[in-house]
């Protein structure tokens, strides 16, 4: 019989986002007949109590493991990750995020772990930087490339979009959605007991957003798109689910733009699929993504979406079909959509069946098993 391997999983913020539920569902799932499974994670995020209690799992929280760019904890960090993989005698170390998959690789080199993978959720570099900081960030993704043994990405459009900046050669990348549970999705919730929670009648329409406060989901700008559909739809109510940095500047926004009691802050929830149910449009507003899973989530749900061109949506949304596309920052061209979709509601749901039809291609069941695959590729290449 060919002995388990040992699989670290690295992770830098356990808050409620798509590469976090991705990264846990993994290491909740993968085949304990081949792997031993650990999991390396920062100490912050709603989701570390959830990542507690994930069976035949070794976790390891550390506080040097933080978001922001910081030389010292950044050291401390790479230093513990070394100790971490020599300690337990890691065999593959699978990276996940910006920050977790730079110290991650790096120390899974010092320590001479035989297999390094690193799953691209989105690049550390987008159009939105300054030019220094993204060429630093290019820089950096090119370096860590060149010795990391395979490269996942939830998009071919991050294929792509490393091939264009030089991050690592074709025969490295892997396609592999960040997936979902359709049944979670699909199925019927009470929606009224949900809408009666935000004081929302049923006949209001309703435009949610799911995503956490950063300047990537440029959540202050739906805020805006809101202000613009009142306008034409009075009694209309926006929905935003998550938190983070950026929640006083949301709330400022509110205040500014006079849309208290019709923008609904949730906080952090984690009864996504029957919050999603209650809405009538899903929109997002994001300024790079790799590709969300709550666009999935929205598809399985028969919801139509109103979201930003960007990265990966392309492969999700077709501009007519299911939703509606528009550039990043348009909040006018945004907002006629989702008016249009509110006036509209048998083309919102005739959009929302069309979207059910392609979510087959996020099926959860498909995910661990291809990364899996991707593992012995690697393995069976070096001959381990």
């Amino acid at each position: 019989m060919t002995p388990k391997k040992n699989l670290l999983h690295i992770i830098t913020k356990l808050e409620l986002g798509g590469a976090q539920q991705n990264t846990l569902y993994s290491v909740a799932h993968h085949d304990r007949s081949k792997y031993n499974v650990f999991l390396a994670a920062g100490t912050e995020g709603v989701l570390v109590e959830e990542a507690k209690k994930i069976k035949d799992a070794k976790m390891f929280l550390l506080p040097e493991l933080k978001h922001p760019v910081s030389p010292l904890w950044d050291y401390r960090c790479y230093k513990k990750l070394k100790a971490l993989m020599k300690a337990e005698k890691i065999d593959i170390v699978h990276t996940h995020s910006s920050k977790a998959g730079m110290l991650g690789r790096y120390a899974a080199r010092a320590a001479r772990v035989p297999v390094i993978v690193h799953t691209i959720h989105g690049f550390s570099f987008n159009d939105f930087q300054n030019r220094l900081k993204k060429r630093i960030f290019i820089a950096l993704e090119r370096a860590a490339a060149k010795f990391t043994d395979a490269l996942i990405a939830v998009t071919t459009a991050d294929v792509e979009k490393g091939l264009k900046y030089g991050v690592g050669t074709k025969e490295l990348y892997s396609v592999i959605h960040s997936s979902i549970d359709l049944d979670e999705f699909s199925k019927p919730y009470d929606t009224t007991k949900i809408r009666n929670e935000f004081g929302i009648k049923p006949e209001e329409k309703v435009a949610g957003m799911i995503a956490c406060f950063k300047e990537q989901k440029d959540p202050v700008a739906f805020v805006r798109v809101a202000a613009e559909v009142v306008q034409a739809v009075p009694d209309a109510k926006f929905v935003m689910v998550g938190d983070g940095e950026l929640r006083p500047r949301i709330e400022e926004e509110i205040k500014t733009l006079g849309l208290t009691g019709k923008v609904i802050l949730t906080g952090w929830r984690k009864d996504v699929a029957p919050l999603l149910s209650s809405f009538d449009v899903l929109v997002l507003t994001s300024l790079w993504e790799g590709l969300p899973r709550v666009f999935p989530q929205a598809m399985a749900a028969k919801k139509p979406i109103v979201a930003t061109l960007v990265d990966g949506a392309k492969e999700a949304l077709d501009d007519g079909v299911n939703g509606y596309v528009r550039a990043p920052k348009d909040i006018k061209g945004l907002a006629e959509k989702v008016i249009y979709l509110f006036k509209n509601p048998s083309e919102a749901v005739k959009m929302g069946i069309a979207g059910s039809k392609r979510a087959g291609g996020w099926d959860v069941n498909n995910m661990v098993p291809a990364i899996e695959r991707v593992y012995e590729k690697v393995i069976k290449s070096k001959s381990l």
